[in-house]
């Protein structure tokens, strides 16, 4: 990564993480060329806070009068509320069409961001599999995309409707990187809640389901943090809506409490960075993480966790929880990890993707 895209991400993470301070934020963009900009857009794009960074910017630079910033932030802003606003015209169809057909579902992370919205849509559901591309082939004129290993060991479905510009991925009955988790998945649906968007209501998990989902994302998928992943928790901890003692429990049931701890402290010492103080967390989720914000570094265009040692760690104690648990479906399917991994390691060194295993 460039010290031009680390500096992108600290001044996005200014601008969500202390907007009342945002006149460096404003010095820095109205430096860039227009080139600058454009990447800068493209770097918010990705850790999906397009919407909460520039809304903050385009304020301030109309506050102190820099007429070009504002107009540039204006349309960039007007850009994504389209955007936004044609998706979730699609989002709640498609919610619509799967309970009306049997196919309980919930909206999981692409509601998190908001203002902001994800590049796909995210849902789970508790239906079949033949149920859930039923309804997607049949009644929402949808084509399956092509399905890597991977997603079929997680039970995961990616679908492409007609005038949405966004994919649809679907976890049918499972969630995790190897659909290891469904005692933990079902609480998706047994506990979601309504949230009202622009006049639609969605089904969405519950706080905790929320925490849980973006633990297995961050910590047993993908390794690095997007900035809205800080926000969003971050959001919920000072909102004090978490129940802790749910969310133990809920992630006891998949042996990811060691990581949902990990999560959130460094969501905490990240948070701390910019605002000089981290989040009031219990005393037992700081004791049991394995580590904090230390350990994590702008590269690649996100905020890296070292799969060696802290990611390793986390995969073994998950193990360790599902064998000894006589949790064996868990512990066979965690077990292909591994050579999963190996296999697309290998795979992007060949051909530069790994997009047949993932």
């Amino acid at each position: 990564m460039s010290s031009l895209e680390k500096d992108h991400i600290r001044v996005l993470s200014q601008l969500v993480l202390a907007p009342n301070d945002a006149s460096q934020p404003l010095d820095y963009v109205s430096s860039l060329s227009e080139g600058g900009r454009e990447e800068l857009l493209a770097i918010a794009d990705s850790h999906h806070v397009t919407m909460r960074a520039l809304t903050v910017l385009h304020e301030t630079a109309q506050h102190d009068g820099v007429e070009r910033i504002a107009y540039w932030s204006s349309r960039a802003i007007e850009l994504e509320s389209e955007r936004i606003e044609a998706a979730l015209s699609y989002l709640s169809n498609i919610v619509g069409e799967l309970e009306a057909n049997g196919a309980p579902v919930v909206v999981m992370k692409s509601l998190d961001h908001w203002p902001d919205l994800g590049n796909d849509l995210d849902l789970y559901s508790t239906a079949p599999e033949s149920r859930i591309v039923e309804i997607f082939t049949k009644h929402l004129r949808a084509e399956i995309e092509p399905r890597s290993w991977g997603d079929r060991l997680a039970q995961k479905w990616n679908f492409k409707i007609p005038g949405l510009r966004e994919s649809v991925e679907v976890h049918v009955q499972r969630l995790g990187q190897t659909g290891e988790h469904m005692a933990m998945a079902q609480r998706f649906v047994s506990r979601r809640v309504n949230r009202h968007l622009m006049g639609y209501i969605f089904p969405v998990p519950a706080p905790e389901e929320r925490i849980i989902v973006a633990t297995l994302q961050r910590m047993y998928r993908h390794f690095y943090f997007r900035i809205c992943d800080i926000v969003n928790s971050g959001g919920l901890v000072e909102d004090n809506v978490i129940d802790y003692q749910q969310l133990e429990q809920a992630a006891n049931l998949g042996g990811i409490w060691p990581g949902v701890c990990t999560y959130l402290k460094i969501v905490s010492d990240y948070t701390a960075q910019y605002r000089g103080s981290g989040l009031a967390l219990p005393a037992n989720v700081v004791a049991n993480a394995v580590c904090g914000g230390q350990v994590v570094e702008p590269r690649d265009l996100f905020l890296r966790v070292p799969i060696m040692p802290h990611g390793a760690s986390l995969y073994t104690k998950q193990m360790k929880e599902a064998a000894f648990h006589g949790h064996m479906g868990a512990a066979l399917r965690l077990s292909l990890l591994p050579p999963l991994a190996s296999v697309a390691a290998l795979a992007y060194k060949v051909t530069g993707s790994d997009k047949g295993i993932w």
